[in-house]
C-alpha cells in the first residue's frame, strides 16, 4: 500500500474512477437504467467544448459505470441526447423518460458542467440511474477558480479535465513576467487556448511590476507597456487578478512609507508605517484606474480583480473611502476569513492568515460585501471552499465537511444578498477532488438544494460504504467541532501547521563560534516557488497590534489544543473503526481517510509541543540560578523526546499516502525524508542542551 513521492498524482488524475458501480443496486420504479441498448448522441460539433464532454461522458459510463455507449448522430428511442440550445435562457435541463432522455444546456461552455452533474447522480447512486421527469438547474457561480491540484502552475490536459469534475470551471497561475511564471518559461497560450477548449476559463495572478506613480511623467505608457502587453501576447486570457503585496508603487500617501517592502527602512531604522501595498492610499484608485485602462484599451472584455485582503484590517471607515473611490471597470476581491475576531479566554485571537476553522465571515467580509454590493461593484470571494487552507498546510483537505458546509450556504446566502457571483476557491495550495469539492458544487444550484445531511450520507457511503459511513460521518463532525478550537496565527501558520511534525525545534541559546542565527534554512527542493522562504523556522510569537502578546496566548492556547486534540484523537477512533467496516474495494480510501486524520493528529501535537518548548526556553532564560536553569533543560529533553517519537509516529502516514507532506508552492515538506531530517535536527538540539548544561556548572570546576 506504500507510495512514493508525486504517486498521488495518478489518483487524483483519475477523474473516472474505475469500478464505482454497485451491482446489487436495484433499479427503482422511478429510475431509468442506462445499460448498453441506450446510445449517446448530441447536435454540436465533435470539437465543441459540447462533443469534447459527451466523449467524455461516454468515457465515464464505461469507466466508472461499466456500460459501453454506442455514439449516434440523431436523437430518437432509447437515445439520450445532449444539445445545445440558446433559446434557453441559462443553465441546463434534463429531461428523463422511459425510453428518451435529454439534456438541453444554454451555452456551449455549460455542457461539462451538465455532464458532471449526470455523473455525480450517477456516483451518488452507485449505477448508471436517473430519475424519471424533467430537472432543471441553474448555476449561481459564475466563476470558481482554483490553482492547479497536481503541481505550480501545472495544468495539463488531464489536471484541466480533473479540475472540471470537481466542479471548478476557471484556472489561475502566476505570472512574473512574458511567457514566464516564478520557475521559469511558462507558455501561457498553450495553457489558455487548451483551457479554452473545454470552456475552462483563465486568469493570471499578478507578479509584472511597475513602481510608478500616476503622476508620473510617461506612468500610462509604461503601464500599457506591461499590463496591456499582457493581452495583446495573450488574446483568449480571461482577466487578472490584483494584489496590494504584489502590486506596489511608490505612493504619495503620508500614512505609507512610498516604498517597497523590503526597502522602508531609513538609515537601517525600519520605517513603522505600512508600505504601499498593505494600505488603502488615497492615490491606489488612481494607479488601478490607470491598469485597468492599459488591458481594456488591450481587450475591451478582460475582467480585472483587485484584493483589498492587504487591509482588511483597517477601519471601516478608512476602507469605505477607498471604496467610494474604486475604479470604474474592476471588480473586488474580499477574503472570507482573515481577520476574523476571536477571543479565547478573553485574549484577543484573530484570525491572521486563511483558515477554514471560521463558520462565518469576518467582519472584513461582510462590510466589504456590503458597502461594495451598495456602490454597484462586482465581487470575487476569495473563500477556500475547496476544503483546504494554512490550517495544515500540506493535507489534500481539512477533513471538517460540517463545518465547511456552514461556509457554502454562507456564501449561498451572500449570492442572493450580495450578487457574489465569483469564487476564488483556493490558493496555491490546490484542491483535490474530495467532500469539499462535492460540497462546492451541491451548494452552487439557484432553484435547487439537497438535504444536506443525506447527501454527506451518500458520499460517505459512496467512498466508504454503507457499513463504514455511520463511523465516517462520525469523524467528520467530531473533526468539524475540533476545528473550533483552533487558532490562525501567523508563527504556528507559517510554522507547524505548515509543515507539520517535520517542523524543526531549535534550541535558543546561541552557542557559537561564529555568530549565526539560529534561524534553520528549511530543507525544501531547488525548484519550488516559494519552498522555505514561506516557512520560519525559529520559534517565536509574530505580535500584532491587534492581537494579545504570544506569552499571555500561549497557556490559554495550549488548553484549547488539548480540547481540539481530544476530539481529534475521538475521530481518530472512528476513522480506525472505518476500514475494518469498509467495502474491499474501498478499504485504501478508508486508509487514507485515517492517514490524514494521523498526519493531522501529530501536526497538534507538535504545534502544542513548539509552544511548550518556547514557554520553557524563555523561562529557563530567565532563571537566577544554574539549577533552576538545569530543571529546564530537563523538561526541553523531554519534550524533544516526545516530539522524536511523534515525528517516528507520523511516517506510516505519510507512506501510506504521497499527498500528504506536499505543497505545490513548497513542494514536499513532510515526508519520510523531512521526518527523518527532522530526528536528526532535534538529536542535534540535544547535543546542545547537553553543551549547556556542562556551560552552567562550568564555575564548579
Amino acid at each position: 500500500m506504500g507510495e512514493k513521492n508525486y504517486d498521488f498524482r495518478k489518483r487524483h488524475w483519475a477523474y473516472h474512477k474505475p469500478d464505482r458501480r454497485d451491482f446489487s443496486r436495484t433499479v427503482m420504479p422511478d429510475e431509468v437504467l442506462f445499460d448498453e441498448t441506450w446510445s449517446l448522441g448530441c447536435n454540436a460539433d465533435p470539437d465543441s467544448i459540447c462533443g469534447i464532454a459527451v466523449r467524455d461522458f461516454r468515457d465515464y459510463m464505461e469507466t466508472s459505470m461499466g456500460v459501453s455507449l454506442r455514439l449516434v448522430k440523431e436523437p430518437g428511442e432509447k437515445v439520450f441526447w445532449i444539445s445545445v440550445e440558446e433559446s434557453l435562457e441559462k443553465g441546463f435541463v434534463l429531461d428523463v423518460k422511459e425510453n428518451t432522455a435529454s439534456l438541453t444546456v444554454a451555452k456551449d461552455d455549460l455542457a461539462f458542467r451538465a455532464t458532471i452533474h449526470l455523473e455525480d447522480l450517477m456516483n451518488l447512486e452507485e449505477a448508471p440511474v436517473l430519475k424519471k421527469g424533467l430537472q432543471k438547474r441553474t448555476p449561481i457561480y459564475q466563476t470558481r477558480v482554483v490553482h492547479s491540484g497536481s503541481g505550480m502552475d501545472v495544468f495539463t490536459d488531464v489536471e484541466l479535465l480533473t479540475l472540471l469534475h470537481a466542479g471548478y470551471n476557471s484556472i489561475q497561475f502566476f505570472m512574473s513576467g512574458f511567457d514566464e511564471n516564478c520557475l521559469g518559461y511558462y507558455d501561457y497560450n498553450d495553457v489558455i487556448n487548451r483551457a479554452l477548449r473545454f470552456g475552462i476559463k483563465t486568469y493570471s495572478h499578478n507578479y509584472i511590476p511597475t513602481f510608478v506613480h500616476p503622476d508620473d511623467p510617461g506612468a500610462q505608457e509604461k503601464i500599457d507597456a506591461a499590463y496591456g502587453e499582457v493581452f495583446r501576447r495573450y488574446p483568449n486570457l480571461t482577466g487578472v487578478l490584483l494584489c496590494g503585496e504584489s502590486l506596489e508603487f511608490p505612493s504619495k500617501d503620508p500614512h505609507t512609507t512610498g516604498k517597497h517592502y523590503l526597502d522602508s527602512v531609513v538609515d537601517g531604522i525600519p520605517d513603522t508605517r505600512p508600505s504601499p501595498g498593505w494600505y488603502p492610499c488615497e492615490d491606489y484608485p488612481a494607479y488601478i484606474q490607470m491598469i485597468e485602462r492599459a488591458i481594456h484599451k488591450a481587450k475591451k472584455d478582460a475582467v480585472v480583480y483587485f484584493s483589498t485582503y492587504n487591509w482588511g484590517y483597517e477601519s471601516l471607515e478608512l476602507r469605505k473611502n477607498f471604496l467610494k473611490h474604486f475604479p470604474d471597470n474592476v471588480a473586488i476581491s474580499i477574503t472570507y476569513d482573515i481577520f476574523t475576531q476571536r477571543k479565547l479566554e478573553n485574549l484577543h485571537t484573530p484570525v491572521m492568515d486563511y483558515t477554514i476553522s471560521a463558520d462565518e465571515p469576518g467582519y472584513y467580509f461582510s462590510s466589504e460585501c456590503a458597502e461594495a454590493h451598495r456602490l454597484g461593484i462586482s465581487i470575487q470571494g476569495n473563500v477556500n471552499t475547496a476544503g483546504i487552507a494554512w490550517d495544515f498546510g500540506c493535507v489534500p483537505l481539512v477533513p471538517a465537511p460540517q463545518k465547511l458546509l456552514k461556509r457554502n450556504l454562507f456564501l449561498r446566502k451572500a449570492y442572493f444578498d450580495w450578487g457574489l457571483t465569483d469564487h476564488y476557491t483556493t490558493h496555491h495550495y490546490g484542491y483535490w477532488n474530495n467532500v469539499a469539492a462535492d460540497l462546492g458544487k451541491w451548494t452552487a444550484w439557484e432553484e435547487f438544494e439537497p438535504d444536506y445531511n443525506a447527501l454527506l450520507e451518500k458520499i460517505a457511503i459512496r467512498d466508504y460504504g454503507k457499513n463504514a459511513a455511520p463511523h465516517v460521518l462520525k469523524a467528520w463532525q467530531i473533526w468539524s467541532d475540533a476545528m473550533g478550537f483552533y487558532t490562525a496565527s501567523n508563527e504556528d501558520q507559517y510554522g507547524p501547521w505548515r509543515v507539520g511534525a517535520a517542523y524543526p525545534f531549535i534550541f535558543h541559546p546561541n552557542i557559537s563560534r561564529t555568530m549565526t542565527d539560529k534561524a534553520i534554512k528549511f530543507p525544501t527542493a531547488p525548484h519550488a516557488h516559494f519552498g522555505y522562504q514561506i516557512i520560519k523556522t525559529f520559534y517565536h510569537p509574530y505580535e500584532n497590534v491587534n492581537q494579545t502578546p504570544g506569552f499571555l496566548r500561549y497557556p490559554a492556547e495550549l488548553r484549547s489544543l488539548a480540547k481540539m486534540l481530544d476530539l481529534w484523537n475521538e475521530g481518530l477512533a472512528e476513522a480506525e473503526k472505518a476500514i475494518t467496516l469498509a467495502d474491499d474495494k474501498k478499504k485504501d480510501e478508508a486508509r487514507r481517510l485515517e492517514a490524514l486524520g494521523h498526519f493531522i493528529r501529530n501536526s497538534i501535537r507538535t504545534t502544542m509541543h513548539i509552544k511548550q518548548w518556547w514557554q520553557t526556553n524563555i523561562a529557563m532564560l530567565n532563571c537566577a540560578t544554574a539549577e533552576d536553569a538545569d530543571q529546564y533543560l530537563t523538561k526541553l529533553e523531554a519534550i524533544a523526546a516526545e516530539e522524536i517519537s511523534n515525528a517516528k509516529d507520523t511516517i506510516p502516514a505519510v507512506e501510506m499516502d504521497s499527498r500528504l507532506g506536499w505543497e505545490p508552492s513548497m513542494e514536499y515538506v513532510c515526508d519520510k525524508w523531512h521526518l527523518e531530517w527532522k530526528i536528526r535536527q532535534v538529536n542535534s538540539a540535544l547535543t546542545e542542551i547537553a553543551a549547556y548544561r556542562r556551560m552552567l556548572f562550568l564555575h564548579k570546576n
